[in-house]
């Protein structure tokens, strides 16, 4: 049921993921609202972090794998439980594998509700055709790539009532797009207008560089971002939509050092969001 992606990074988003379920319900445990675990792109429930072998060893591939527990399962585990548990996920095969959690944890089965859909309607679905009075919720959003919509983004904040950890995809996608010419396809343009929900981030990653020619100049353009930049302009236009945004997100990287991932906290509530960034800030900046 091993469902091969990722790498030790993955472990670490997972542990910060983990370590902020455990304080939620702590913090919700004596409240009156339905708490449900919100898992969209949700896998098959495992993860195989992979490791590099020792150039002195001769161990079997198998011997080198370490089968982790995926978010779906974490969520699983939490105590206090989760009142509802909604996984999305629009592969068969890994639907098919997402079921038998209800088998592992039968005290649960009725409570966990699979949805094989795509991530963005789902979502929008869930978040604007149903009240959110009496209820809150975490949402672990974890695209393969640039599948989150802002639509979906701004869906998720009108709530107000949901926690949000994103993985924002920084360098697997954002960065690549990016010429550094600015000669950009209308298609890399339209996927980062979903991605930011704006089409600001041009002026903001980019400036004019006077090009002198042979006969006469030219005015071209130069990419001015980098992987900091980026960042810091994705919790900006978080924080347009979210009351608390965590000022502090995570860079994940493989390894040879180049970031992936931008793991994003943000909270819909007015009230309640300023102690959960203060929670996921300080989980945030673990080691």
């Amino acid at each position: 049921m091993s469902h091969p992606f990722g790498g030790n990074w993955t472990v670490l988003k997972l542990e910060r993921v983990r370590d902020y379920l455990k304080a939620y319900r702590q913090a919700l445990k004596n409240q009156p609202f339905q708490v449900e675990y919100i898992d969209a792109f949700a896998g098959t429930g495992y993860v195989t972090p992979r490791r590099k072998a020792d150039a002195q060893t001769t161990l079997l591939n198998e011997e080198l794998r370490q089968v982790a527990e995926g978010s779906a399962r974490i969520a699983l585990q939490i105590e206090p439980r989760f009142d509802k548990y909604i996984f999305i996920e629009r592969h068969r095969k890994h639907v098919i594998e997402l079921h038998k959690l209800k088998d592992e944890f039968p005290d649960l089965r009725d409570d966990i509700i699979i949805k094989k859909a795509d991530a963005n309607g789902s979502i929008i679905d869930l978040c604007t055709k149903r009240s959110w009075a009496n209820r809150r919720a975490v949402m672990f959003l974890d695209p393969y790539g640039m599948q989150v919509s802002w639509q979906t983004i701004k869906a998720i904040a009108s709530t107000k009532a949901i926690d949000l950890w994103l993985l924002f995809p920084l360098g697997i996608g954002v960065n690549r797009l990016m010429q550094r010419d600015g000669n950009i396809s209308l298609v890399r343009r339209r996927h980062l207008d979903n991605m930011f929900g704006t089409t600001d981030w041009f002026e903001a990653f980019y400036r004019p560089r006077q090009e002198r020619g042979l006969f006469d100049d030219s005015v071209g353009m130069e990419k001015v971002a980098n992987f900091d930049s980026i960042a810091e302009y994705f919790v900006e236009r978080l924080k347009t939509v979210f009351p608390h945004v965590a000022k502090n997100p995570l860079q994940l990287f493989n390894s040879s050092h180049n970031p992936l991932y931008l793991l994003c906290f943000a909270a819909a509530n007015e009230r309640g969001g300023e102690i959960a960034v203060r929670i996921a800030q300080h989980i945030l900046r673990k080691k």
